[in-house]
């Protein structure tokens, strides 16, 4: 039977140094629980440093804030009323701060009109997009000066400055590329902050960061907060970069070969397993869906396996002539780690090979 695991030594090792990047360059640490959507993972990351936590959709907010947590940023451009005005209701109930983060003039009056009749000042930033052309203002566009101006104009909103995720990262192909796009993506933002001081408008804080541009970053100079989420696990897209390495990798699948014939062997883990995500964002540094290893094989000291092809319940490995007994327990790295934790509901969590505990993924489906 397939299980999703994790190793507490390499996933606390992660924790540690991302914070310890954070810490070193001066910056605030709100990582994005997106990637494991667990409670306990998050208490390990605010236990350490990390001021509060990035979250992806308004149900994923109420998970974690339900759970304690004090400070939460919606990284998402919100546009329906109800549901900004439900967490918003959620977060006052527990005393938690919500963040939220805007790209167009119709979430700036939604968000607006909804604190007005709540009587509160609600936090909020302004998406840039720094190259990934997904979400976000374009950073010499007139809807910065505008949109920001209207921002820090409100008595209803505290303006806090800017956003961005350089999610392009992913497909950069070495770490040098993913330091260029992050130093990229610092100067970006510092240009737009200086458009906006030159119009009157404070951006107090500029917050940045995906996990390969901040794995990769050399100069911190100016940011005030970073968010990157999948550094906790890493997976074959981070090492495919360049800027993990195999003892960095946290999360894996224990599978099995349940079947073979002349050409593959068949294991008990598919597409709703180890899903069909090839990496994010253009990323080409992976072939197949994941890499599968025995239990005496060692990553990087050999090469593994590569999984050529999913069905729903079954996955194909080329074995070259060289069968593996019906059985055999297999270790698969996934390519893109969020969202093979997305796929269940508990994860394993092991040391030196012994499962010590069970973790719910708590916001598993709060998409």
């Amino acid at each position: 039977m397939q299980m999703i695991k994790t190793n507490i030594l390499t996933l606390s090792a992660n924790i540690a140094a991302m914070q310890r990047i954070a810490d070193g360059a001066g910056v605030r640490l709100r990582p994005h629980a997106k990637t494991h959507k667990c409670v306990e993972i998050a208490r390990r990351q605010v236990a350490v440093g990390a001021v509060g936590l990035t979250v992806a959709k308004p149900a994923e907010a109420a998970v974690f804030i339900r759970a304690g947590i004090r400070s939460v940023k919606l990284c998402y451009p919100m546009i329906e009323a109800e549901a900004i005005r439900q967490v918003l209701s959620l977060a006052r109930e527990h005393g938690a701060e919500l963040i939220f983060v805007i790209d167009s003039a119709l979430g700036l009056q939604v968000l607006d009109g909804i604190a007005a009749g709540f009587g509160a000042v609600v936090p909020v930033y302004l998406e840039v997009d720094v190259g990934l052309h997904r979400c976000g203002v374009a950073p010499d566009g007139p809807a910065l000066v505008n949109l920001a101006g209207q921002a820090a104009a409100s008595p209803n909103l505290d303006f806090l400055g800017l956003t961005a995720h350089a999610g392009h990262a992913y497909a950069a192909t070495d770490r040098d590329a993913a330091a260029r796009i992050a130093e990229e993506e610092r100067l970006t933002m510092l240009a737009a902050k200086q458009r906006l001081a030159e119009n009157g408008i404070a951006a107090r804080e500029i917050c940045v960061g995906s996990t390969p541009s901040i794995w990769a970053q050399r100069d911190f100079t100016g940011i005030t907060e970073i968010k990157p989420g999948n550094y906790v696990f890493n997976d074959l897209t981070q090492l495919g970069i360049g800027v993990v390495g195999w003892d960095q990798l946290a999360l894996t699948i224990a599978a099995t070969v349940v079947s073979a014939n002349d050409t593959y062997l068949i294991i008990d883990a598919g597409s709703k397993t180890l899903t069909s995500d090839l990496g994010p964002h253009g990323n080409n540094s992976i072939t197949g869906h994941g890499r599968a290893f025995t239990l005496d094989e060692i990553p990087g000291e050999h090469p593994g396996r590569t999984i050529t092809k999913l069905s729903e319940e079954h996955g194909w490995i080329a074995h070259d002539g060289k069968p593996l007994p019906l059985g055999t327990r297999l270790v698969i790295y996934p390519n893109h780690s969020c969202p093979v934790v997305n796929l269940t509901d508990r994860i394993s969590v092991t040391e030196n090979g012994t499962e010590i505990a069970q973790w719910p993924i708590d916001a598993r489906g709060c998409s």
